[in-house]
């Protein structure tokens, strides 16, 4: 993240950083708290409770962004992707006369 790009504002309550992304579409979009990796490693329990509540954390190494933790997208049905698999399946081969059906059915006799 860029200087220009990122304010910081100390003293945001919890004893993080918050750090505002603007190249992420603007201050609310790209906010998150920054964490050292001790702390994190420390207070795991809790931020993984607070990031599936929809908060942003940055990792930090001395200082520096190592990784980003963010709240999981929660995807589409279930049913819908496994109707999609299976279009997915219809029709495929895994060789010249080998279907995947084949290669599970061998899978569970072994």
């Amino acid at each position: 993240m860029s200087k220009a790009a990122a304010k910081q504002v100390d003293g945001a309550g919890d004893g993080f950083r918050l750090v505002f992304d603007q190249s992420k579409g603007g201050e609310t979009a790209g906010m998150s708290r920054q964490v050292g990796a001790y702390e994190a490693k420390a207070k795991l329990s809790e931020l993984l409770d607070r990031v599936a509540r929809g908060e942003r954390f940055t990792i930090t190494r001395h200082g520096v962004p190592v990784a980003e933790w963010v709240p999981v997208a929660h995807g589409r049905p279930a049913e819908e992707v496994a109707r999609e698999i299976r279009e997915f399946r219809r029709g495929r081969r895994l060789g010249k006369d080998l279907t995947l059906r084949e290669l599970i059915e061998t899978g569970r006799d072994a």
